[in-house]
């Protein structure tokens, strides 16, 4: 038996895992298929969520990067109208912000599209959320791509800063939660119900 795991590009994000007797090959849209999640309601969206691990263990100056760096950072995320996990992201990442001492706001689809492209993230539609410093629009890092646990979203937040100011990205890329893939239910699936 071989074992496999298949990557998609994103940071820490795992597709699948298991064991098989031949190797197979997966296309990039069968892993994306793998990954994401649509959610239709929040019944379904919560589902999902009960299935992700939460964090439980922080670093000791967890808290102080976070309040100490939260004026320096924006949090900017992509959101639908009737986007149900779009809506448990801004909740939970309000809270953090209001916590902490950052800043929420949403971007244009337009431009979460070739923000995406442009880390080389597929795009999965929405939410999709990024850190970046308030000065630099260049200088982006992904902290959710779906909604998540607050924990999950706050050790993100705390990564994303670390690595926006010095620590190696590669250290804080392995560290980087797996993001769930919790989005919404594509337009043209919530037309035809």
């Amino acid at each position: 038996m071989t074992r496999f795991v298949f990557l998609l590009g994103i940071p820490g994000l795992v597709i699948a895992t298991g064991t098989c007797a031949t190797a197979q090959t997966i296309t990039r849209e069968q892993a994306m298929r793998a990954a994401i999640h649509p959610v239709p309601d929040q019944a379904t969206m919560q589902a999902w969520l009960s299935r992700v691990p939460v964090t439980r263990e922080f670093p000791d100056d967890f808290a102080a990067t976070l309040t100490g760096q939260g004026p320096a950072f924006v949090i900017e995320m992509s959101t639908a109208a009737r986007c149900i996990p779009c809506g448990d992201l801004w909740t939970k990442l309000t809270t953090l912000a209001r916590r902490y001492g950052w800043r929420v706001q949403t971007i244009n689809p337009n431009e979460a599209m070739i923000r995406s492209g442009r880390l080389g993230l597929p795009w999965v539609g929405h939410p999709v959320a990024w850190v970046r410093p308030i000065a630099d629009e260049n200088r982006v890092v992904p902290v959710a791509i779906g909604t998540d646990h607050g924990p999950n979203l706050a050790r993100n937040l705390y990564l994303a800063a670390k690595m926006l100011t010095g620590v190696r990205p590669a250290v804080g890329v392995r560290a980087m939660s797996k993001f769930t893939g919790i989005v919404e239910m594509p337009t043209a699936t919530r037309e035809r119900r």
